[in-house]
């Protein structure tokens, strides 16, 4: 199934929500969002929601992504990970935000 994921997310052409991705894959959002997570694990995944540091721009160096005021209205994003062979890109895939 996480292959099939990757794959998804490698062939998107543009931003995919989580329920267009679920409906595409035949799968419940809770089980896509539990692969997702295995996939940032693995590291074959990347997800902003979990990201170390503030990307918000807002100059301060907070050193957390949580609570940021910038970040919590930004779309999360999960991002596949290049690998070494190349086989995978660093495409980015907007997710929605909403839970």
């Amino acid at each position: 199934m996480l292959q099939r994921i990757l794959q998804a997310l490698e062939d998107a052409r543009g931003p995919v929500s989580l329920d267009a991705l679920s409906r595409e894959l035949g799968v419940e959002r809770s089980a896509l969002e539990g692969m997702i997570a295995l996939g940032v694990r693995k590291g074959r995944l990347r997800d902003s929601a979990l990201a170390p540091g503030c990307a918000g721009g807002c100059g301060s160096h907070c050193g957390s992504a949580v609570g940021c005021p910038f970040l919590s209205h930004a779309p999360r994003t999960i991002e596949l990970v290049a690998t070494a062979s190349g086989a995978e890109s660093s495409r980015r895939s907007s997710v929605a935000s909403c839970q």
